[in-house]
C-alpha cells in the first residue's frame, strides 16, 4: 500500500479497499443489493463496468488483510514445527496474522508491539507465545531471555534499531521477510536517518532476507484466502477490526493506524 502510494500525485484518490453495496446496476452480474469487495479507493460512490471488482463473496472473507499471507509465509519464511518467529507490528492486520498462522505451522511466536493492550490481545486471544512492548521493555534482553534458543524467521514490519537488535539473536540461517518499514515512515530528514550495520550479523550467521509484496502471488489470492477461510472455521484462526463510523473520519482513522492506535484491521464505515 505504501509503495504505491508513493506514486500518487497531489489530488488523486488515495487507494484502498472497499466492501460495497451496489445501488444501481445495468450488469447482471451484478444485481442492485449484491455486496462486492474491490480497489475503489477514498470514496463514498463509485461508478464501475465490473472489471475491478473481487469475485470473492464479501460475507465469507472478513476483512483482517485479506492476503494470501498462508502462501508468503511458507515461501519466505518457511516455518518449520517447533521454530521461533518473531513479529514486529504484530498488533496490526498483518502482524496478528503471521503470527497466528506460524502459531498453526508449529512455531513459538514472539509479538512485538506498542502496548500491553495489544500485547494481551496477541497472547489471550489469538494465541501468540509471548509478546514485548517496545516502548517500555529493552528488546534485546526481552528477547535473551523469551528466546534463548535463538530466533529462525523474523517477520519485519518496522525495519530500524528494533530490527537490527532482532538480528542479533537470529540462528544460523534464518530467514528475515521484510514487509514494512514502520519506524521511518513518518521521517522527513530521510538523508540523515540513522542506520545500524547489520553486515556482521549476515554474514556470520548466514541470514536470508528477502522483500515481501503481495501482488507476487496475485494469481493465487483466493487460494490464499480460502485457505484462511479454513482455518477461520476450525477455530484456528482470529481476526481483529478497528472501526471509525463516518467517511468524513477517514483521515483521522488512517492517522491513528499508522500511530498504532489500532488493533487488527483498520476500517471506515461508511
Amino acid at each position: 500500500m505504501r509503495i504505491r502510494a508513493a506514486t500518487l500525485k497531489l489530488g488523486e484518490t488515495f487507494i484502498g479497499i472497499q466492501l460495497a453495496k451496489i445501488v444501481e446496476s445495468k450488469n447482471p452480474k451484478y444485481p442492485v443489493g449484491q455486496y462486492v469487495t474491490a480497489h475503489f479507493g477514498w470514496r463514498s460512490h463509485t461508478i464501475s463496468d465490473g472489471s475491478p471488482i473481487n469475485g470473492q463473496i464479501p460475507a465469507l472473507v472478513p476483512n483482517f488483510g485479506g492476503l494470501p499471507l498462508s502462501l508468503a509465509l511458507g515461501v519466505l519464511g518457511r516455518p518449520g514445527v517447533g521454530e521461533t518467529v518473531v513479529v514486529t507490528g504484530a498488533g496490526g492486520a498483518v502482524g496478528s496474522h503471521v503470527g497466528q498462522i506460524a502459531k498453526i505451522k508449529g512455531c513459538k511466536v514472539i509479538g512485538i508491539t506498542g502496548s500491553d493492550e495489544k500485547g494481551r490481545v496477541l497472547v489471550e486471544e489469538l494465541g501468540f507465545d509471548h509478546f514485548i512492548n517496545y516502548k517500555i521493555a529493552d528488546v534485546d534482553k526481552a528477547l535473551t531471555e523469551l528466546a534463548p534458543e535463538g530466533v529462525d524467521c523474523y517477520f519485519d514490519n518496522v525495519g530500524g534499531e528494533i530490527s537490527s537488535t532482532i538480528l542479533r539473536h537470529m540462528n544460523t540461517f534464518g530467514r528475515i521477510s521484510v514487509c514494512g518499514g514502520i519506524s521511518a515512515y513518518n521521517e522527513t530528514d530521510l538523508e540523515n536517518l540513522k542506520v545500524s550495520t547489520t553486515q556482521r550479523s549476515f554474514i556470520s550467521l548466514q541470514l536470508k532476507m528477502e522483500g515481501f509484496q503481495v501482488i507476487r502471488w496475485f494469481d493465487r489470492w483466493n487460494e490464499g484466502t480460502q485457505q484462511n477461510l479454513k482455518w477461520i472455521k476450525e477455530g484456528k484462526l482470529k481476526y481483529k477490526e478497528t472501526v471509525t463510523e463516518g467517511f468524513e473520519n477517514m483521515f483521522t482513522a488512517f492517522t491513528n493506524m499508522l500511530r498504532g492506535g489500532n488493533i487488527g484491521k483498520a476500517i471506515v464505515k461508511v
